[in-house]
């Protein structure tokens, strides 16, 4: 018994963390960032930031795996080091940096912009925009309350603390920020018949217009959604971002248009485009 005892006391000792964690495995990394799981064992930890962990991009993910800027994290270090790369109009010079939805990523010296945005398969898809586009993002307001001091808050999806905002404003709303001004340009409210992104279940990346809100009080809420092709599909209120008035939405999106497609569509496409290639 004194042995069991000691055993227990010593696990709960080596199970014990001191001060926040370091590292991550290449195998508990998102999937979404799309790491092959043979190329080592350890992948690039996001530093703390505005973004969670599992729904960021780091920088060196960004730089190397996606936009071919880098073949090796020591060159994605130089890099940024140099200050090349800016993020929402703020140079950025930590590799492990937290990217994430709506977020612009800036390249000046080849005068590229980037905006991230989910797809229909949930991944992170480092869209190109003009430069006059990169001029503003889209802000989720997670909450509005009064500051101890009666200054009115609102709190958005990027960490952000916006001072005495318009007094429509209210959760679930979404913000028009100019990037170079650092001030609210415009705002679309949480309607029926607005456009919305899906950034969170399982159909994250799916784009649509609200038909309906459904409350549960003690559970969540849910609203019903109608994409434009005809599809129907229901996910939580905290699940979306408005991103456009009406069926126009603020900012370009992917290729699809966030229109997911079945297995059996995905297929026929695919062998479409073989039997073009083919052909010529």
């Amino acid at each position: 018994l004194r042995y069991q005892r000691r055993v227990r006391a010593f696990s709960s000792f080596v199970d014990m963390v001191r001060g926040p964690r370091k590292h991550l495995k290449r195998l508990n990394a998102p999937r979404h960032w799309m790491l092959d799981k043979l190329a080592g064992k350890w992948a690039p930890r996001p530093s703390p930031g505005p973004h969670k962990l599992r729904e960021s991009l780091p920088l060196v993910v960004l730089l190397r795996n996606r936009l071919k800027y880098a073949l090796t994290r020591r060159e994605v270090i130089s890099i940024v080091a140099q200050k090349l790369i800016k993020v929402d109009a703020k140079v950025r010079t930590d590799p492990n940096y937290p990217a994430g939805i709506m977020d612009v990523v800036s390249v000046p010296k080849t005068n590229e912009n980037f905006r991230l945005i989910y797809d229909v398969k949930g991944r992170f898809n480092v869209h190109r925009i003009t430069p006059e586009e990169a001029k503003f993002k889209l802000l989720k307001v997670r909450k509005v309350f009064t500051s101890p001091k009666g200054v009115p808050v609102a709190v958005t999806h990027d960490g952000r603390t916006i001072r005495y905002p318009d007094p429509l404003i209210s959760a679930n709303d979404t913000l028009k920020f100019d990037l170079a001004e650092k001030k609210v340009t415009d705002y679309v409210k949480f309607d029926t018949g607005n456009l919305v992104l899906v950034t969170g279940g399982h159909n994250i990346g799916r784009v649509g217009v609200v038909e309906k809100k459904e409350k549960h009080p003690g559970s969540f809420d849910i609203i019903h959604v109608k994409d434009s092709a005809g599809h129907s599909f229901a996910t939580r209120v905290s699940n979306v971002f408005v991103i456009g008035k009406g069926t126009k939405s603020l900012v370009t999106l992917p290729k699809r248009k966030g229109v997911r497609s079945s297995a059996l569509e995905d297929r026929n496409r695919r062998l479409g485009a073989v039997t073009v290639t083919e052909a010529k």
